[in-house]
């Protein structure tokens, strides 16, 4: 019992308990930093480090943490911002920043507001570059605008321990007037394109309907060409044929040797084809007029033989025919009477 109460005097319980204050106080100063976070540590309100991810312990009542800064991309959406061309077309244009914290001193002790700054600093960047630009070029150019801001905006906030990684202008609104302008001037392209299309159609069009002209052109020219070439061929091949046979007869003929008897009477027929009614004049040549005549003294002497009889005597008495044999133009009505 006297040790009870000696274990349970003041003295002990008052050790006791500045032992689990002090075990208190250590824990306390204890902290663990998260992923991608830093903490900022002052000792006696100066700065004293920064802590990142991991167990750290800091002295009591001595050190402070004064910020948690988170390392993590961030967005910062602002609201619009009226800017005005360099035509003077008064738009509204809001824009989206994508920023990350990279140095936490900086960031804590740099500036008063970050995010503040940023939005000021992003409006008056967005109207000076807007203001260089036309109304045109600032809807077609938001590479080129987004491009330049972050660069402007990523140079400014490197004292502020920021770095901006990406700007985008989010929404492009120009005035009312001005959307309906475009509509119009969109409408308008958009007819010119369709008559450009139909112009450029009917073209093709003409231009095939006159190739497919000019081929069956050539296409026929050449069937008129081999269709020529094939009748001059065959002409002259029924020509071939029949000076080929003309040959043949007269190399019969000549291998015969007709007689003057012969040949006469040939002649007679030839005289016959000519004198069909159609000639108006023959030529009977000189050795056929005798027997022109015989044939119709013989003819006139079946028919009346009293009267044919004193013109032979006469015709007996007749001068002979001279001895140029020239041929002698008989008219047509003794032609009919041979």
């Amino acid at each position: 019992m006297l040790l009870k109460a000696s274990l349970m005097s003041p003295n002990l319980i008052a050790l006791i308990i500045i032992l689990v204050i002090i075990l208190m106080v250590f824990i306390r100063n204890i902290r663990v930093v998260p992923q991608a976070h830093t903490y900022v540590i002052e000792r006696l309100g100066t700065y004293k480090a920064t802590w990142h991810a991991g167990l750290h312990a800091k002295m009591p009542f001595i050190d402070k943490v004064v910020r948690r800064v988170s390392l993590k991309e961030k967005v910062a959406d602002f609201p619009p911002q009226a800017v005005i061309t360099k035509d003077n077309v008064t738009m509204e244009i809001d824009t989206v920043i994508f920023y990350q914290v990279v140095d936490s001193k900086l960031y804590s002790y740099g500036i008063e507001n970050p995010i503040a700054a940023i939005e000021n600093l992003s409006a008056t960047t967005l109207r000076n570059v807007i203001g260089d630009l036309e109304l045109d070029e600032t809807l077609t150019s938001r590479d080129h605008i987004n491009s330049t801001m972050r660069t402007i905006l990523d140079e400014a906030t490197d004292p502020w321990g920021i770095r901006v990684n990406r700007v985008e202008l989010k929404n492009i609104i120009p005035p009312k007037e001005i959307q309906d302008a475009m509509e119009k001037q969109m409408k308008a392209e958009r007819v010119k394109r369709e008559q450009i299309l139909l112009a450029e159609g009917k073209k093709e069009a003409a231009i095939l309907v006159a190739e497919g002209e000019k081929e069956s052109e050539i296409l026929r020219a050449d069937a008129k060409k081999q269709r020529d070439i094939l009748e001059a061929q065959g002409k002259a091949e029924a020509i071939r044929e029949v000076q080929s046979a003309t040959a043949t007869g007269l190399k019969m003929i000549k291998d015969v040797q007709p007689d003057d008897g012969l040949i006469s009477l040939k002649a007679l027929d030839t005289m016959a084809a000519v004198a069909d009614g159609k000639a108006t004049k023959i030529i009977i040549p000189s050795e056929m007029q005798s027997l022109a005549g015989l044939a119709v003294s013989l003819k006139e002497f079946m028919t009346d033989p009293q009267k044919v009889l004193p013109e032979t005597d006469q015709q007996e008495t007749r001068p002979a025919p001279s001895a140029n044999p020239r041929r002698q133009p008989t008219d047509l009505k003794d032609s009919r009477m041979l």
